[in-house]
């Protein structure tokens, strides 16, 4: 049971428990009897004594206030009689309406009786606008107020404006909106059932129709909106293509059939509305033909209205009477199609021409024969007019050539094979042409050629290594030294004539295949290969040491030239020798005019490695009769010998001729000579190693005797010093002596004139002068014990150096010596391995138990009782061992 405004917690037990409870206005509680468990209610304004026996369900809670223009929804409600009171059975229980709902409209605040719920809040009346509606249906048989029953499942509409005041036996299924239909619309719709619609028309369960006038439609309880149709709008340019679904009667009140297609275009209406027995197909577009254009249309409509199949229509511009084609416009009627869709009139200029072929039989009028020779006026002109009368008879796959300057539309019994163009060619250009009637081939050179319907070009193939050479776009003698670098391939054009620049003092051969006969051209020229015409390809040795097939070439130079080969060779004494050989070569040709003397150039297909295997075997034949020793000498003697022979001076031949092809052989060069044999390889290489350790050893000693002079040096220096110092100690010594030697002068000189003035005075200088003489001693001794001092301390510091440099170089003998000796260690056990050292280890125990048991004692014990028993060597003695360095 729902109850709106009660309160929750400690506070609503609180008063639930108390015995008195006040009840504000237009509140209410439940109090239940204990006793006889009914439950009854409690009004506001009212202070509630709580008897023992009474227990209060829920604090105080505000009753149901509907307000005007509001509605809620009470299910159980309690039943009421004729006026409005509630009844009770007679146990005082209120009767309840179960499973039965009540909608309570604007009234006084009530309460909520024991078992009633609100199933809906306080709800605000619906309010249906203008064009708008309520879908209701029928949940249970009732009459409505007006007398009209209404069934379950009956279904109709509340229409606006007004306030929809529900009933427990209607529901809202949902709010329709009229639909508005404005200029060129159409709203289609469906019956959902059979009945009348908004017009008074039947229609059946299923059925569409539209509806086409202007403003707002509401829709009846059993139609549906299927879709907002637009019209289609018709212009000049566009036409609608409209397919029947089924028969009807169209808008125009012509009949139409199942399946029927026309079109609507802008002389029938300029808007149209597609019914519900129509189908659009498509939008179709005019079709233009300005002044140099045409089409051919497949399957026309002929003036019937039906589609004429297999037939075909030229459509033209059209031309005024000042002979000037216009623009054309037209619509492609249904199952009409453009064979090749708008085509562009043939404007034929003087070097242009058409090949034409007959699809059907016809007269073509438009052609007039030509005439091999001039005739009389009056006779020419009869024959044109008897020709343009009958025309020409043209059969199925008939050809002919129809010629410029002429613009020229052909009719449908004509197909254009192909347009022909005059193919201007200079004086070294030229095509290849095939008459297709007889199979010849043949080539123009030299001149504008237009082929004729009877011709067609022909694309001479050429061997794929003739292809690759003459596209790799390679010269022959500024490249002959890179062959092999990529370059740029052009496509050949294969129906030109193939043309090939001979370079300078170089020739090529080209070989007539129909005539069977070989031509040499020599260069500078040009050559142009016929139709049964290839070139010679020569196939040419390679790379060092030389391997055939290596470079292929068209072009063969005449030199002079160079090639360079590695062979072996082996001496008398079996050593084995690599030589790198440059040839000079160059051909000789007598006379170019000659033909033997041409065609020997081309004898030898790869006169490289002929030639390269015949100078090896020359080379190889001598070499193999002399010493190493020999041979290194003279090894540019014995090759030239070799190669080129002696004469009768027994003088060597300046050059090597092969008779064959006329190559000579002018030079030899020797480039490199290695050895061959790993052994002779091994000796020059320990010749090397040792030319390096001697140079170390020279830089060693270098190196120890200038430590040398420099320890001379300082210890020179070092005598220098105390030769200095000495000299510097004696001078000191030689100016006291001079100074004792003065004061002994003025001390006697003194003496004379103190005797001659007064003793006194001689006592005084005599005290001034031992004072003089104390200090000079004693300045004197000072300057000795400095010298002495300083000498003693540069001696001691020279020797201090000396004795560290001594102990640093000690040290790092030691040190060396250290890495040196623990590297063999490291290295001496590296190469013995753990294994080994365990093995050497365990060799004499193993070797005295194996002794013990080959004597076969067992336990055998002999002392003497007074020496102690070492049973550690009880073995070794008992073997007759020696004790080692550490046993006594």
């Amino acid at each position: 049971m729902s109850k709106k405004g009660a309160k929750s917690g400690p506070e609503m037990e609180l008063q639930v428990e108390t015995s008195i409870i006040r009840i504000p206005p237009h509140n209410y509680i439940h109090v239940l009897d204990q006793n006889t468990n009914i439950a009854r209610v409690e009004i506001g304004p009212l202070t509630y004594i709580r008897q023992d026996n009474e227990r209060v369900l829920f604090a105080p809670v505000r009753m149901i206030m509907v307000p005007p223009r509001h509605y809620c929804v009470i299910s159980n409600p309690v039943a009421r009689d004729d006026n409005g009171q509630v009844l009770f059975d007679q146990s005082g229980q209120a009767k309840l309406r179960h499973a039965d709902l009540e909608i309570r409209l604007a009234q006084d605040p009530f309460p909520l009786y024991p078992g009633e719920e609100i199933q809906q809040d306080v709800t605000p009346l619906q309010i249906v606008y203008p064009d708008t509606a309520l879908r209701l249906q029928a949940l249970l048989d009732f009459e409505e107020e007006g007398g009209e029953k209404r069934i379950a499942g009956d279904e109709w509409l509340f229409e606006g404006p007004g306030t929809y005041i529900p009933r427990k036996e209607v529901a809202v299924l949902e709010t329709i909106k009229a639909t508005v239909i404005r200029e060129n619309q159409a709203i289609r719709l469906r019956a959902r059932k059979e009945g009348k619609d908004r017009s008074g028309v039947n229609r059946v369960t299923g059925e569409e129709w539209l509806v086409r006038k202007v403003g707002a439609y509401l829709p009846g309880a059993h139609e549906e909106v299927i879709d907002i149709v637009n019209a289609f709008i018709l212009t000049d340019k566009k036409a609608l293509h409209v397919r029947a679904l089924r028969a009807f009667k169209d808008a125009g009140g012509r009949d139409r059939r199942t399946g029927e297609e026309w079109l609507v275009t802008m002389a029938d209406r300029e808007a149209h509305i597609p019914s519900v027995a129509e189908e659009v197909v498509g939008v179709v577009n005019v079709t233009t033909l300005n002044s140099r254009q045409y089409c051919v249309v497949l399957d026309p409509v002929g003036p019937d209205g039906k589609p004429q199949l297999g037939q075909k229509k030229v459509v033209k511009p059209e031309y005024t009477s000042q002979l000037q084609a216009g623009e054309r416009s037209f619509f492609l009627q249904p199952g009409e199609q453009l064979e090749k869709g708008i085509q562009d009139v043939y404007v034929l200029s003087e070097e242009e021409g058409l090949v034409l072929g007959a699809v059907e039989a016809f007269y073509d009028a438009d052609e007039q024969e030509e005439e091999e020779e001039e005739e009389a006026a009056e006779e020419s002109s009869q024959r044109a007019k008897r020709s343009r009368r009958g025309g020409i008879l043209r059969r199925p796959g008939d050809r002919w050539m129809l010629r410029g300057p002429i613009e020229y539309v052909p009719p449908a019994q004509v197909e254009v094979l192909v347009k022909r163009h005059a193919i201007p060619l200079d004086e070294n250009e030229g095509i290849y042409v095939r008459d297709i009637k007889t199979g010849k081939v043949r080539a123009v050179i030299g001149h504008t050629y237009m082929l004729t319907q009877d011709e067609e070009l022909w694309e001479k193939e050429l061997p794929p290594k003739v292809e690759a050479l003459l596209s790799a776009r390679i010269d022959p003698l500024a490249d002959r030294s890179d062959r092999n670098r990529s370059q740029d391939v052009e496509a050949r054009n294969k129906t030109m004539v193939i043309s090939y620049r001979v370079p300078h003092n170089a020739a090529v051969q080209v070989y007539d295949y129909r005539e069977k006969k070989a031509r040499v051209v020599f260069g500078p020229e040009m050559v142009m290969l016929g139709p049964d015409e290839q070139f010679t390809v020569l196939s040419l040795s390679g790379d060092k040491p030389k391997r055939a097939n290596v470079n292929k070439s068209v072009c063969l130079l005449l030199g002079p030239d160079f090639f360079t080969d590695i062979i072996t060779i082996e001496t008398a004494d079996h050593a084995r020798l690599q030589l790198q050989l440059s040839y000079n070569w160059h051909f000789e040709v007598k006379s170019r005019t000659d033909p033997a003397d041409a065609a020997a150039l081309f004898s030898v297909p790869d006169f490289v490695g002929d030639a390269s295997k015949a100078i090896a075997s020359r080379i190889r034949g001598a070499v193999a009769s002399v010493q190493f020793d020999d041979f290194h000498k003279n090894s540019n003697r014995i090759i030239c010998s070799a190669v080129f022979g002696f004469d009768e001076k027994l003088q060597i031949r300046p050059s090597l001729r092969f008779s064959q092809n006329n190559l000579v052989i002018s030079s030899v060069d020797i480039q490199s000579v290695e050895p061959v044999d790993q052994r002779t390889r091994d000796a020059l290489q320990k010749s090397v190693q040792l030319a390096i350790e001697i140079t170390t050893n020279s830089q060693e000693a270098a190196a120890r005797h200038e430590a040398e002079r420099l320890e001379q040096e300082a210890r020179g220096k070092l005598e220098r010093q105390k030769i200095t110092d000495q000299a510097e100690a004696e001078r000191a010594r030689k100016e006291l002596l001079e100074l004792e030697a003065l004061s002994a002068a003025v001390e006697s000189t003194g003496a004379a004139k103190a005797e001659a003035q007064s003793r006194a005075e001689a006592a005084r200088i005599q005290g001034e002068a031992a004072v003089n003489e104390a200090k000079l001693k004693t300045e004197a001794q000072r300057i000795e014990a400095d010298a002495e001092l300083e000498r003693l301390a540069k001696a001691r510091q020279q020797e201090l150096n000396y004795k560290k440099e001594m102990d640093q170089l000690e040290v790092e003998k030691q040190q060396n010596l250290a890495e040196i000796e623990s590297k063999r260690f490291k290295q001496m056990m590296d190469s013995l391995g753990s294994d080994t050292l365990k093995e050497i280890a365990r060799a004499g125990p193993e070797m005295q138990v194996k002794m013990l048991q080959a004597l076969g004692l067992k336990s055998t014990l002999i002392t003497d009782g007074s020496s102690p028993i070492n049973l550690f060597t009880t073995a070794s003695g008992l073997l007759g061992a020696l004790p080692g360095p550490g046993q006594a």
